[in-house]
């Protein structure tokens, strides 16, 4: 299990690679909500995604060989830019599998940090295939969410957010395969006690949601949804039990809203959130929960949108 040690140590790993990023408050958010609202803005990061913590802190705990070796990575885009940005600047060969229709913004940056992209279509299991690659090239795999030292990275951006912003009634963070979630809320545990963490997953991909109800890993199928960094299938053998340990509910959000909430801060807050990104946020704009009166974080996970797409999304709005 990651504790908030691990934490701490990865916060200290990465603190001269990463950015420790803004958090910014909203006067509007503030009033149609009755709470005072704190937005960590992961979308800022470098690679434009918090997927660089974890990566960078996995990354850098590889032996001299596992690094002479390289590394690879399945990822839908912002793990893939991560460990082929990580391992740019600890000088680790990368290879990265890929899903074929990946945005294309995320596999053109993957490929410009210096990863060797290899796609999959649709069908096909990429965590089979990491696998065959992996033994085939003798490459440590880095997986994007169930690892220990991918945890205990992501758990950093809570970490600064309570040391920023100071202690939370509520945290509300993304949620996909339960890496960043799993962190923030053990970081949250130690840094604000009485803090209250709640994932946020979009609708079409409503797995944690379900495993955290029925209290039992529950699998579905690739999910159909805007929000691609949250096309997971299920959490993990190590997340899973981070968050029925830690997180204190979870709730949904449908495409429309995501979209709705993505073009609202980028609007009205003038920052560029991807659809993944703006899952927490959009649970605070769409009044998912009563929030009045409460000193609530929300984590805003990515800015790596394809102009093009959004584009043609706001002509059909």
């Amino acid at each position: 299990m990651v504790n908030f040690e691990d934490i701490a140590a990865a916060h200290e790993r990465i603190r001269a690679h990463a950015r420790r990023t803004p958090v910014l408050t909203s006067s509007t958010v503030d009033a149609m909500t009755g709470a005072k609202v704190f937005f960590k803005c992961e979308n800022l990061q470098r690679m434009g995604a918090f997927k660089f913590r974890g990566a960078y802190n996995a990354l850098s705990q590889l032996s001299p060989e596992q690094r002479k070796r390289g590394v690879l990575a399945f990822s839908s885009g912002n793990h893939a830019q991560a460990v082929a940005l990580s391992g740019k600047l600890l000088g680790i060969p990368t290879t990265i599998v890929m899903p074929e229709d990946a945005p294309k913004v995320k596999l053109e940056a993957t490929r410009g940090y210096g990863g060797e992209v290899v796609t999959y279509g649709k069908g096909e299991n990429r965590e089979a295939l990491a696998k065959r690659l992996s033994d085939e090239r003798n490459l440590t795999l880095i997986p994007p969410f169930d690892h220990p030292h991918i945890v205990s990275g992501q758990g950093t951006a809570a970490k600064e957010l309570i040391e920023d912003a100071g202690a939370l009634d509520a945290l509300l963070v993304p949620c996909g395969g339960g890496g960043l979630i799993s962190g923030c809320a053990i970081a949250a545990r130690q840094l604000s006690p009485k803090c209250r963490v709640i994932g946020v997953e979009p609708a079409a991909g409503d797995d944690a949601t379900r495993s955290f109800r029925e209290k039992k890993l529950v699998k579905i199928e690739v999910p159909d949804t805007i929000a691609d960094g949250a096309r997971t299938t299920s959490l993990g053998e190590i997340t899973f039990p981070l968050v029925m340990r830690y997180v204190n509910d979870m709730l949904t959000v449908t495409d429309d809203e995501l979209l709705r909430a993505m073009f609202w801060l980028w609007e009205r807050m003038k920052i560029v959130v991807e659809p993944t990104g703006a899952l927490a946020a959009c649970a605070v704009l769409e009044k998912k929960l009563n929030l009045e009166r409460r000193r609530v974080g929300v984590i805003l996970s990515g800015g790596n949108v394809d102009l093009g797409w959004a584009a043609a999304k706001m002509q059909e709005r």
